[in-house]
This record gives C-alpha cells, structure tokens and sequence, in this order.
C-alpha cells in the first residue's frame, strides 16, 4: 500500500511532535523501542502521556498510544476522547489504530512512517477505512527525520551488543 499523507503539516504539529520525542526518550534505560505518545484536549494541554514499556511490564500491549490513550480517558472520566488529538512518533500499529477508533480520538498525528506493521497508511489503513464506524484525520511525516532516527540509533545500538 501507498502512503497517503493526510492533513498538513502545521508549526503546531511539530511542536508537539517535539514533545512526545521527548517522550520516547525516556526509554533509553529500557530495552523497549524508543515511542512516545502524547494526547492533547482540544485547549492544547497535555492529557494522556505514555512510552513503551513492554518489557518492564511484561505487558505486549504496552505500547506508547495505549498507554497515552488509558491515561487521558483516566484524566478525563471517560473512554471517549472527540476533541482530542493523539501524536506518536511512530506510525501506529493495528492493536494502536483499534484503540485510538475504540476511543474515538478524531485527529492523529505521528512521526516516522512503520514499513513493516503501520496500519495507517503504510501497510495498513485503519483509521481511515470507510467501513469502519469511526475514522481519524491523520497529519502523516510530523518531524519524521528526527523520528525515524531515534529508532535507527536505537536498533543500531542493539545490533551492536
């Protein structure tokens, strides 16, 4: 499948992509891959935060958008996040893309695109299938470089033990 790009890229995007590769970072001590998620309400604040922590959870699902999503419907009382906006540095997976359209997050933006499992737009497109009862607008490539090259120095790493 092709990618299909999405929405555009705007400064504020990028800001916030910033801030959830910060995010990602924090797994550096962790063997766990470096993602990082951030959901955002619809002032701009902060309400759900999550990196992976498959490994030290022992916890396949584990991964950064689930555990952001979990934490911003704690936040907010309620599994349904409509005016929220989801950033992950990682192009979600299928088990991510089902989360984010079972919470109803209305916008996603991500970072690197995932050639082996993204499931929005990559190899998938889930969050955007018409068949589907609820669909994402998606902002695809948001600082994309930087993204993608925190996961190349963390697989370099690892391939280098």
């Amino acid at each position: 499948m092709s990618h299909t790009a999405g929405l555009a890229v705007s400064d504020q995007h990028r800001e916030w992509m910033r801030a959830a590769l910060a995010e990602a970072r924090r797994t550096e001590a962790t063997d766990d891959v470096p993602i990082g998620a951030l959901v955002y309400d619809a002032s701009g604040r902060v309400i759900g935060r999550g990196h992976n922590t498959r490994h030290d959870a022992v916890d396949p699902t584990a991964h950064a958008e689930v555990l952001a999503i979990r934490a911003a419907a704690q936040e907010r009382g309620d599994r349904i996040l409509t005016d929220c906006t989801l950033v992950v540095t990682l192009e979600p997976c299928v088990m991510c893309a089902g989360a984010i359209a079972a919470a109803r997050v209305p916008t996603v933006v991500f970072g690197a695109w995932d050639e082996k499992a993204g499931a929005v737009g990559s190899v998938y497109d889930v969050l955007r299938d018409r068949r589907l009862p609820h669909r994402s607008e998606v902002v695809a490539g948001v600082e994309e470089a930087a993204c993608a090259a925190l996961l190349v120095e963390f697989f370099e790493r690892r391939r280098g033990r």
